[in-house]
């Protein structure tokens, strides 16, 4: 395999994708105020619809370069997305909301693992299981905790907004950035680490190798099955991260099945960025731009209120037309083959 030209065609990606925007905002710099302040509103709406779907997305692609299928995001992201907001109200902070979210994720997630790494067990039927429970059980602790029906009381300690003043101003910088989650930010910063864990790590090498050749890994004496198990809690903490923005970061309390198929979104995200942390990250902003989308039309052309419903289709049609036309992705080689260690003598 000829690595220079691989290196060289990535670098030929990073550069075109940065000098794509850096022509995108010189461009936007010479429209009127008020188309500014418009691109400036879509590219905020932009960031916050993509985050839950990245930050999911890296954490589905943790797993499967494992080599363990995790359809079950969805429901990690909800259970994420319930106790993100459980343990704010209650404890009326924030901060701690993230990490029990976080914590929440990785547990289901582990169970996942259990049943598919220890039990090598069908990674769909335990995937669609995961979903189905992190459903029910959010559900049901939404009239549990709160004894309401739909959505839960307000929280009132979500997690703070950063501000940047000096940015305000500007017609462009202004709406888009000046005001911003932290967790917004934090998806660029761990897409940025994911890269250099998986590809510059002896832990990243190991995950990879877990999912191409693990018979390889186990010559070389490392624990295939427990790479595999911690590379599925990563995917699940990732994922209940992604669920607790919904509930504490982009919103302010957790209402019934809110997450509203991200986790499947998450999922093509994944497929479409083709395994790869900037993959990723540039798939799940061009899926939550194409959501975005939907609130742009509906603001600015309220003659299509009527079609409303429709529009609200279009992200997900959009979605399935992307990764059917767009590209072909190939997954690891060895995903979703349960690893027999070999017997020796």
């Amino acid at each position: 395999m000829n690595w220079r030209l691989i290196n060289w065609r990535s670098q030929y990606r990073t550069l075109a994708v940065l000098a794509s925007i850096v022509i995108g905002l010189i461009a936007i710099n010479f429209m009127p105020v008020e188309q500014q302040g418009i691109a400036g509103w879509l590219v905020a709406t932009t960031l916050q619809m993509s985050t839950p779907l990245v930050l999911a997305g890296l954490g589905g692609m943790y797993s499967e370069r494992g080599g363990i299928v995790n359809i079950g995001l969805e429901g990690m992201m909800l259970m994420g997305a319930f106790t993100g907001a459980a343990v704010a109200y209650f404890a009326r902070d924030p901060w701690l909301g993230l990490i029990g979210a976080v914590m929440a994720g990785g547990l289901l997630a582990a169970v996942h693992g259990v049943i598919c790494v220890k039990y090598k067990g069908n990674h769909i039927v335990s995937g669609t299981g995961i979903i189905l429970f992190g459903t029910g059980l959010s559900t049901l602790l939404l009239e549990v905790v709160w004894h309401m029906k739909g959505q839960g009381e307000q929280v009132t300690n979500t997690v703070p907004d950063m501000v940047f003043p000096a940015l305000q101003d500007h017609p462009f910088l202004g709406p888009a950035i000046s005001v911003i989650s932290p967790v917004v930010l934090f998806m660029f910063v761990i897409t940025a680490v994911s890269w250099f864990v998986l590809f510059r790590t002896p832990f990243g090498l190991r995950l990879r190798a877990a999912g191409e050749d693990p018979s390889t890994l186990d010559a070389a004496g490392v624990n295939v099955e427990w790479t595999r198990f911690i590379g599925v809690v990563i995917s699940g903490c990732l994922a209940g991260l992604g669920g607790a923005y919904l509930s504490i970061g982009f919103g302010s309390a957790f209402a019934k099945e809110m997450t509203s198929g991200r986790g499947f979104i998450a999922l093509a995200a994944m497929i479409f960025g083709n395994w790869t942390p900037f993959g990723v990250l540039g798939a799940g902003l061009f899926f939550g731009f194409l959501t975005s989308l939907n609130y742009f039309i509906q603001i600015y052309f309220p003659a299509l209120l009527p079609f409303a419903n429709f529009i609200a289709m279009l992200p997900y049609v959009l979605v399935v037309v992307a990764l059917g036309l767009i590209r072909k992705s190939v997954p690891p080689k060895a995903i979703a083959i349960p690893y027999e260690k070999e017997k020796k003598g």
